[in-house]
C-alpha cells in the first residue's frame, strides 16, 4: 500500500482527501517513480473544483513531481530504475508518494537540480518556456506585459525576460509582490488597482504592446487587450480570476487587429522531441543561475487543503511543493 491525495467529489478544498491506496506496479510503456516531492499549481484548483474535469472519480490530482525510479514496465527506454526524474505534462496523479506514468513524459534531472527545486519548477518553467520561445517568441528590446508576475510562472518570466532583452512590466496584487517582481527582473510593476491600460501608455510613450501573458483570466481580459499594439497578441494562459468567456470577436478588430490565443503546455510538449527541448531550456537558464527558483512554501502532502487554501487566497509567492 501506499497513500495518495483524493478527490471523491469536487468541491473546495476540504475534499482532499488522504487515504490508503494499492501501490500500482508498471504496465509496458510505463515507470513508477517514488515520489521526492510535488509542485502545487493553480491548475490542480480548477480539477479540485470542476472547472477541469478529470477523467472519473475517486482522482489523484496534480500534474507536477520528482523522484527515483523504482521499477519500468516492459519496452520502456526513455528510463531506467534508480533514475532521478521530473515531468510536468503528464495526466493528473500527482499528489501521491508513488505513481504510474508513461515513461516518455518523464525528464531525467541534471547533477546539481534537487528534487524540491525540480518539482517546483517544471511545470512552471516549462511553461514560461514555450509562452516565450513558441507562442510568442519574444525579441530583445521589446517591452511586455506579465500579470500575476510575482507568482511562480511570473517570477520566472520576469527574469527570463529581462535576460532575452525585454523591457518587463509586472502586474501585482500589492506593493510587497511589487518589490518582490522588481527584484526579479521587473521594470514596472503596477498594482491591479491601477488604471493599467493608462500607465502602459505612458511607459511605452503610446506605442504600447506587442504582447500581453495573462494567466489571470476574467478580470484581467479587457484589460490586457488594452495595453495592445495594433497586431498585438494576448497569451490567455491562465483562469485564476475565473474563465474567461467567449468574446465577441469583433473586439479584436475594433482594438486593432489584435491576436488572441488560448495556449496549453501540453499541446506544445506532446512530442517527446518538444517536451525534451522546453525541459532542456529550463535547465539550462536555471543551471546558469539566470533564473532563480523560489521554492518559498512547502505543505506536508496529506497537508494539501491547507496548501490550496493558501494558494487561492494568494497569500503565496514564487513556488510551492508538498512533501510526501
Amino acid at each position: 500500500m501506499t497513500h495518495a491525495i483524493r478527490i471523491h467529489e469536487t468541491g473546495g478544498p476540504e475534499k482532499l482527501i488522504w487515504e490508503d491506496i494499492p501501490l500500482p506496479s508498471p504496465k509496458p510503456g510505463e515507470a513508477l517513480v517514488r515520489h521526492k516531492a510535488v509542485g502545487l499549481n493553480f491548475i490542480d484548483v480548477y480539477f479540485r473544483t470542476g472547472l477541469y474535469k478529470a477523467p472519473s472519480l475517486p482522482a489523484i490530482i496534480g500534474m507536477e513531481g520528482s523522484g527515483i525510479v523504482e521499477a519500468v514496465g516492459e519496452g520502456v527506454t526513455e528510463v531506467a530504475v534508480g533514475d532521478r526524474v521530473a515531468y510536468a505534462t503528464a495526466p493528473i496523479g500527482a499528489y501521491a508518494e508513488a505513481r504510474c506514468i508513461k515513461a516518455d513524459r518523464l525528464v531525467k534531472m541534471p547533477d546539481g537540480i534537487g528534487f524540491e527545486q525540480a518539482a517546483a519548477m517544471m511545470l512552471q518553467g516549462m511553461t514560461a518556456a514555450f509562452l516565450i520561445k513558441k507562442c510568442y517568441p519574444v525579441q530583445s528590446g521589446q517591452t511586455v506585459l506579465v500579470h500575476a508576475a510575482a507568482g511562480g510562472v511570473g517570477l520566472i518570466m520576469c527574469q527570463w525576460l529581462k535576460h532575452l532583452g525585454c523591457t518587463v512590466i509586472g502586474v501585482v496584487g500589492t506593493e510587497e509582490k511589487a518589490t518582490l517582481a522588481k527584484a526579479h527582473g521587473a521594470s514596472h510593476a503596477l498594482l491591479t488597482t491601477d488604471d493599467v491600460p493608462a500607465r502602459v501608455k505612458e511607459i511605452t510613450g503610446g506605442a504600447m504592446l506587442p504582447v500581453v501573458f495573462d494567466s489571470v483570466g476574467r478580470d484581467s481580459f479587457n484589460v490586457s487587450l488594452d495595453c495592445l499594439a495594433p497586431f498585438g497578441m494576448l497569451v490567455s494562459y491562465g483562469n485564476a480570476s475565473g474563465p474567461v468567456a467567449v468574446p465577441d470577436l469583433g473586439i479584436l478588430a475594433a482594438k486593432g487587429s489584435l491576436f488572441l490565443t488560448r495556449p496549453t503546455l501540453a499541446t506544445y510538449t506532446a512530442k517527446r522531441e518538444d517536451l525534451i527541448a522546453r525541459a532542456n531550456d529550463l535547465f539550462e537558464v536555471v543551471g546558469s543561475g539566470v533564473v532563480q527558483i523560489r521554492v518559498n512554501q512547502t505543505f506536508a502532502l496529506k497537508d494539501a487543503s491547507d496548501a490550496h487554501r493558501a494558494l487561492e487566497a494568494r497569500q503565496t509567492t514564487g513556488s510551492t511543493v508538498l512533501l510526501p
